[in-house]
């Protein structure tokens, strides 16, 4: 059994000989440990500090195309390489490299398709108070998008299985970790966790410059996934409550003219503003109807990339 790796690096030359002398190079279960290098267009040292420590395998963008894809480039590399577990980890140090042999060990024993380090964020001396609340309500977000209960939904130091990298697709430019975690859940992946302490902080975060920035694109990420697999919620709900809202002014009307004796014109305002809802409830209600027709057919195309990467991944080295 095969375990590659994988780290995103971006100009890490500093920390990248902290995150390789950690990682194990033998876990029980495992034959062989590879390392894996997504080097996101880094002008530093990056490269040569990893062929210095022993590093065989290569991942190169000219220039910084971001996490995401780096993260998806990772995995088909990673595929191609015969990996059966893979592991995604930050070239910035945070996460414990020693633990990784913990983290794989559910997928070993067949209990787990994707295992998540639970960072317990609550103990992050790092992490304000602000960020540590965010983390939480993010994290119950994201749970009820994926139908799971995980206690640390946004960590990036995952394990996947072989069928697992197979069946998941980013397609997001921001974050993979949100995506890949509604996907598994949204198709029915089991998910075990394990409990981690974090390393000391050896630099800011590079994914956002801002914490309205990263609060704007995470909402805007778990929004389209929620369109994506679950779009009965987005269109539903709010049709079923502008249509309740538009019988009103009807129903009113109705019981005035027939039980109080009111002239009905004098009730022709509401009328037209409860005309005005139902019709955009209607409206909504059709959108939901495209959407989830959407939904259908991304799921046979999904299907059909997963034959796509099981033919193309099928010869290993």
């Amino acid at each position: 059994m095969k375990l590659v790796v994988q780290i995103p690096c971006l100009n890490e030359e500093k920390t990248l000989p902290l995150v390789l002398q950690d990682i194990p190079t033998h876990i029980k279960g495992i034959d062989s440990i590879e390392v894996l290098i997504i080097d996101d267009g880094s002008t530093d040292k990056t490269i040569a500090v990893a062929k210095k420590y022993g590093v065989k395998h290569f991942v190169r963008h000219t220039h910084n195309r971001g996490l995401a894809r780096s993260f998806r480039d990772g995995l088909d590399k990673s595929l191609e390489l015969g990996a059966d577990i893979i592991v995604n980890t930050d070239g910035d140090n945070q996460y414990p490299g020693a633990r990784i042999a913990d983290l794989v060990q559910p997928i070993i024993a067949g209990r787990a398709d994707m295992v998540i380090a639970d960072r317990q964020t609550k103990k992050i001396a790092d992490f304000s108070p602000l960020k540590k609340l965010l983390q939480r309500v993010g994290t119950r977000v994201l749970n009820a998008a994926a139908g799971t209960n995980v206690p640390d939904a946004p960590s990036g130091f995952r394990a996947y299985s072989r069928e697992t990298a197979i069946r998941l697709n980013v397609v997001t430019s921001f974050s993979y970790a949100m995506e890949t975690f509604i996907q598994a859940g949204n198709k029915r992946l089991h998910i075990e966790t394990i409990r981690i302490t974090t390393n000391a902080k050896t630099r800011e975060s590079r994914l956002f410059k801002s914490m309205p920035g990263y609060v704007a694109r995470s909402g805007a990420a778990i929004f389209r996934a929620y369109v994506m697999y679950r779009p009965y919620v987005i269109f539903l709900v709010p049709g079923f409550v502008l249509l309740g809202l538009g019988l009103v002014p009807f129903v009113r009307f109705a019981y005035l003219v027939s039980f109080a004796n009111e002239a009905g014109a004098r009730h022709l305002q509401s009328l037209i503003v409860g005309s005005v809802l139902v019709i955009t409830a209607i409206v909504i209600f059709a959108l939901g109807v495209l959407a989830d027709l959407i939904r259908i057919n991304r799921i046979l195309i999904e299907e059909s990339l997963e034959q796509q990467k099981r033919l193309r991944f099928d010869k290993r080295p």
